[in-house]
């Protein structure tokens, strides 16, 4: 860890980072990217399976297990004692929230720029896309087939759909905040195991109908319970594992991590329709439950070894979350782009494809320096002053 890879709008008593993991948050993002744009030529395809990077949605239930790792080394000490649970609330919201409105708002400028229309050709009123950013810029989410609810897909948050993981970011702040951090390490282990055995039930099982466990991004019962439980378990996991690391020795954990998620997210779907259980359910629970820990826990104990590659992975940590948050919105004209001139295969459509990664990455660090670090450094002076000593 070093103080070296801290941001300059990160807080005054930030703790050091833990190096690698920034980077491999950046992998991991990069990933989800890629995976994305394949996404795009199944959706245009009329949901053809996804090729390339098949499990490339499993980033998501990594950014989640790395959340409560680093949000369990950040707070577990200080939380209820030298920080109280509102100063906690405004840090999350001072990180977080200034790129969930940018996606909203480049999110409103995709969807007019689409003519404000539904994927099937409906028009949406002008008023209808004004409420919808309005109640996403406040997290609140669109039930299915509201007024709101412009795209028409059912999304939680029609204008930037990966704000779905978001949404259940903030539950789990809210439940690490008020409940998680109070748990003894038996007793946040009793609950780990036990979110553990869900959301192996819920995958293992095919619970959601889908065959995978890419559910949550909309508000039916079945993926609210299974996006639940895709953040619970692996958020609480990694509190667990923050509070039981022991660093080990291993040179290249960088790389051998970054291959190891570019192999898993790319394994194809598992699909054996006489099978008593879902096989592609039980890799994905393989990857939560035991290689994600196992590749945070490497993350953690390496260190970068020079300047250049804690560059990288500074770089890396610092553009992944704007480029989460940022980049669906440039999917969305992607994805019309695609349907209107009925372009199905990525040999068709390569340059453009590398011009939307690259056009993703070159906006995500726009947004980061000319938006986000200023306001998020605006914000820390201004909501968390220390006060004067009496």
């Amino acid at each position: 860890m070093s103080d070296t890879t801290i941001s300059s709008a990160a807080f005054a008593d930030t703790k050091p980072h833990y190096e690698l993991l920034d980077g491999l948050r950046g992998v991991a993002a990069l990933l989800v990217v890629f995976y994305h744009i394949f996404e795009g030529l199944s959706f245009a395809a009329g949901g053809t399976p996804i090729t390339t990077i098949n499990h490339g949605y499993l980033a998501v239930d990594f950014f989640f297990i790395l959340s409560g790792f680093v949000i369990g080394y950040a707070y577990d000490d200080r939380l209820g004692k030298t920080m109280t649970t509102g100063n906690f609330f405004k840090r999350r919201l001072i990180r977080l929230h200034p790129m969930i409105i940018m996606g909203v708002i480049l999110g409103a400028i995709a969807f007019f720029m689409q003519g404000c229309v539904q994927w099937d050709g409906k028009h949406v009123a002008i008023s209808a896309v004004m409420l919808s950013t309005l109640c996403a810029m406040f997290f609140i989410p669109a039930l299915p087939g509201a007024r709101y609810e412009v795209r028409g897909n059912g999304e939680m948050f029609p204008l930037n759909g990966p704000s779905w993981s978001l949404f259940f970011e903030y539950i789990g702040n809210i439940l690490y905040a008020v409940f998680i951090h109070r748990l003894s390490t038996k007793a946040l282990t009793v609950l780990v195991a036990l979110l553990g055995i869900g959301l192996a039930g819920f995958t293992l099982f095919d619970v959601s109908g889908y065959d995978m466990i890419g559910v949550g991004w909309t508000l039916d019962g079945v993926n609210f319970l299974g996006g639940s439980l895709r953040m619970l378990f692996p958020f609480s996991l990694g509190m667990l594992l923050s509070r039981n690391f022991k660093p080990l020795q291993m040179k290249g954990a960088f790389w051998i991590c970054s291959i190891v998620l570019l192999i898993l997210f790319c394994v194809p779907y598992i699909k054996v329709d006489t099978a008593p259980i879902s096989l592609n359910g039980l890799f994905e629970a393989a990857c939560i439950i035991l290689i994600f820990p196992v590749l945070v826990w490497l993350g953690a104990s390496g260190k970068t070894t020079d300047k250049r590659s804690t560059q990288i992975c500074k770089f890396l940590g610092d553009i992944s979350y704007p480029l989460y948050a940022v980049h669906y919105p440039i999917m969305y004209l992607f994805y019309a782009w695609l349907i209107d001139n009925e372009l199905y295969t990525f040999a068709e459509i390569w340059p453009m494809a590398i011009a939307v990664y690259a056009g993703s990455i070159i906006l995500a660090y726009l947004c980061l320096k000319l938006y986000d670090e200023p306001v998020r450094r605006w914000l820390g002076k201004k909501f968390l002053k220390k006060k004067p000593a009496l």
